[in-house]
């Protein structure tokens, strides 16, 4: 069982003196995405690889850095052909019913990080290893998305100035609910 106060709590120090550099390179991310708005689809699923880097790096104390936001083009067609197969994958188990395909969806979840952990994958392997390794867990990330419901309509209500604080808690959670998820199949973090 993921322990949601523990990852809550680490990331909130992490992302503490960071905020503002977290933010930049998120805007820097989303502005270059706007701007290529044609071929947003086809350059979105590098820059979030470049953003669970980020964030990988911050749970090891590496402060965040602009000139970073491109480290996912690394493994541009591998973050693209993930995000294609995610999607289409999710979209049939969605055909079943709605509830298989949320399920689907959180067992796909770990797979970008995976990917950016692990860059010499395959899209299809990391696929693989995110159903593994979220297996069991499916349950706990839904609840630790839940927990953040409250910041989510904070959001909305201060029409997306809460997000400078909210956003970077939220990935910095994630990322430490995937290394949280990483040290049950392996003990030793790699990262």
């Amino acid at each position: 069982m993921l322990d949601r106060l523990h990852i809550k709590t680490l990331a909130k120090a992490q992302i503490s003196g960071n905020i503002g550099m977290l933010v930049v390179c998120g805007l820097l991310m989303g502005l270059i995405v706007s701007v290529a708005s044609a071929f947003a689809w086809v350059v979105a699923p590098a820059f979030g690889i470049s953003f669970i880097l980020i964030f990988l790096r911050l749970t090891v104390g590496e402060p965040p850095e602009v000139s970073k936001i491109f480290d996912g083009f690394n493994i541009f067609g591998q973050a693209l052909w993930l995000n294609i197969q995610i999607g289409v994958l999710t979209f049939l188990w969605s055909l079943l019913f709605f509830f298989p395909g949320i399920m689907k969806s959180y067992a796909y979840s770990m797979a970008p990080y995976i990917l950016a952990d692990h860059p010499d994958l395959t899209a299809s392997e990391a696929l693989q290893e995110s159903m593994v390794m979220t297996e069991g867990a499916k349950m706990d990330l839904f609840v630790l998305d839940l927990s953040f419901l409250g910041w989510f309509f904070l959001v909305m209500i201060t029409c997306g100035l809460a997000a400078i604080y909210v956003v970077p808690y939220y990935y910095a959670a994630k990322a430490n609910a995937y290394l949280d998820l990483k040290a049950r199949q392996c003990p030793i973090n790699e990262f």
